[in-house]
């Protein structure tokens, strides 16, 4: 039995398959790579150079045609050491930076919108995830009188997020006693975990009247709700409709099974815990929902003990140098806009 090394020209070859069929979604033949080539090698050697290939496990022949087509590790290969690292264009950036410019207000907010640029920007499906080292804590509470019986409860978390919900009260409470309320709050119930947070309401039962102490038992309950969900990871999907335009999703029932899984169970999505970017190629994938995709998923700091993720779900047939370096862009200014820098960095002038 023969054997059959990897050589710089088979290298070479498999890049020129690799980045052929990701523009054309179209098995290539040795016509089309000896072209490439500049016709420094025949065709009949190239051919000999694809079987090669495929007897690796880099390439595969789909049907009786000529052409080849990436395989899973033939897509390894190529990102780990065949592609080229691209830098993003002044234009990519500024656009970038533009989508960024939000009010930090809400982090579900900010996460959405991150969502939704991304995935218009690479034109496949978009998750951002958000996830505390620690337990959330509320920053600062309010109350707002809606009337004797009824009031809104507004909390901002640790993290800028904001909750807030209507309460009824058992008990009518004069409205000039809701700023006592506010302030025992703010200085009792701010910055602890939700275990002291039941416990500080039986610290304070004897410093308020009947009336505010149900009231504020109704506020300390829902705030415990809150924080408990809020600390589950918040994850965001956009952009599933992208997939539709895939010609590796032309059927329909493999396409809407992917949406599904986008959208019910966004949950099992990659989620690496170290390292600033990830790169899951087909099998590589724990969940059997993406099996047939690639997922490139990159980290960035929210500040605070808290991390965050950003990744693209699309074909192995993936541009992965261009998805690669967007994603870098992206997670690096979401970085910059929860408070490593204050300001997102000047835009830069062309080199003349």
């Amino acid at each position: 039995m023969r054997t059959v090394e990897l050589t710089d020209r088979k290298k070479q070859i498999l890049k020129i398959v690799v980045e052929d069929y990701v523009q054309t979604a179209e098995p290539v033949g040795s016509r089309s790579i000896a072209s490439e080539m500049g016709g420094k090698v025949s065709s009949a050697t190239i051919r000999n150079e694809l079987a090669d290939l495929v007897e690796l496990g880099y390439l595969e022949q789909p049907h009786t045609s000529a052409g080849r087509i990436p395989s899973p590790k033939g897509y390894r290969l190529y990102v780990n050491e065949l592609m080229e690292r691209q830098r993003l264009t002044l234009a990519e950036t500024e656009k970038i930076n533009q989508s960024l410019q939000l009010k930090m207000e809400e982090l579900d907010r900010v996460i959405s919108q991150a969502g939704r640029a991304v995935s218009s920007f690479v034109n496949y499906p978009a998750y951002v995830a958000a996830a505390g080292k620690k337990k959330i804590t509320a920053r600062r509470f309010d109350l707002l009188p809606v009337d004797e019986r009824s009031c809104i409860v507004v909390m901002m978390l640790g993290d800028n997020r904001v909750r807030s919900q209507l309460l009824r009260m058992q008990l009518k409470v004069d409205l000039e006693q809701m700023p006592t309320l506010v302030n025992l709050l703010n200085t009792h119930f701010t910055n602890v975990g939700t275990d002291t947070m039941n416990q500080r309401l039986m610290d304070v039962a004897d410093q308020v009247p009947p009336q505010l102490f149900l009231l504020l038992s109704q506020t300390v309950a829902y705030a415990v709700d809150a924080l408990e969900e809020a600390g589950q990871r918040e994850i965001i999907t956009a952009g599933t409709k992208e997939l539709l335009k895939l010609p590796e999703f032309r059927d329909a029932d493999k396409a809407h099974q992917l949406m599904s899984f986008l959208t019910d169970s966004k949950e099992s999505l990659p989620m690496p815990e170290e390292g600033p970017m990830k790169i899951l190629i087909g099998p590589e994938n724990v969940s059997d929902a993406l099996k047939d995709t690639s997922v490139v998923v990159a980290s960035y700091d929210i500040g605070d003990d808290m991390r965050g993720l950003i990744g693209v779900v699309g074909p192995t047939r993936m541009d992965y140098a261009t998805v690669a370096a967007r994603l870098t862009g992206f997670a690096e200014g979401l970085t910059r806009l929860f408070g490593k820098q204050q300001e997102l960095p000047p835009k830069e002038e062309p080199e003349e």
